[in-house]
């Protein structure tokens, strides 16, 4: 147990039980407890001769339910059917979710598999094939605005990947036609001086 981590388990009223037995079920395995985005995170080091640690997973709460994250859940066999992709554009983490502490103790066992299971994963070095920026599809509107303005069509191919995925990303998440419009205005100029999307 990490004494910096502790906070987490007893600041809110909600989920206290909850979190606090999913720590001791993975306090079990050879992982180190720290704290990362602000929650308890469980690593294991990269390799021996490397002081780097590896994420293999972390406890978060919600207001509807509290979770184990495995950082490389999608490559975990699920043979339960008890993990869940937060969104369609989650690629590689995967959550567990629990509503109650029955159902922590309840799920316990599978829980435990799907740990092991991720530790072997991290030892093996083993990784999440990544989505082709090709495999995302382009907003209406923005395919639109790249048709008929060859400059920022160009100024789009130029961008990293990672850059790239970001806008089709934030572009495609809005509901309405109108606000992917705006956004699309909005960032045709950082798309032209080959700025991604935070920059």
């Amino acid at each position: 147990m990490n004494s910096n981590v502790d906070f987490y388990f007893t600041k809110g009223k909600k989920w206290q039980a909850e979190l606090s037995l999913l720590r001791k079920v993975i306090l079990e395995f050879p992982l180190t407890e720290e704290l990362k985005w602000g929650v308890p995170c469980y690593t294991m080091p990269s390799s021996a001769s490397t002081k780097k640690s590896n994420n293999v997973l972390l406890i978060h709460a919600f207001k509807e339910y509290c979770a184990v994250l495995f950082i490389k859940g999608a490559l975990l066999k699920d043979a339960d059917k008890v993990l869940v992709q937060q969104t369609e554009n989650v690629q590689s983490a995967r959550q567990m979710r629990f509503t109650n502490e029955e159902e922590v103790q309840r799920l316990s066992p599978t829980l435990k598999l799907l740990i092991k299971e991720a530790i072997s994963i991290e030892k093996k070095g083993l990784t999440v094939p990544k989505k082709k920026t090709t495999e995302y599809a382009i907003p209406e509107e923005f395919q639109k605005e790249l048709d008929k303005d060859p400059e920022l069509l160009a100024g789009f191919k130029s961008l990293t990947p990672g850059r790239q995925r970001a806008y089709l990303l934030y572009f495609s998440s809005a509901k309405q036609s109108k606000t992917r419009s705006s956004r699309i205005e909005k960032y045709k100029h950082n798309i032209l001086n080959g700025k991604g999307l935070d920059d």
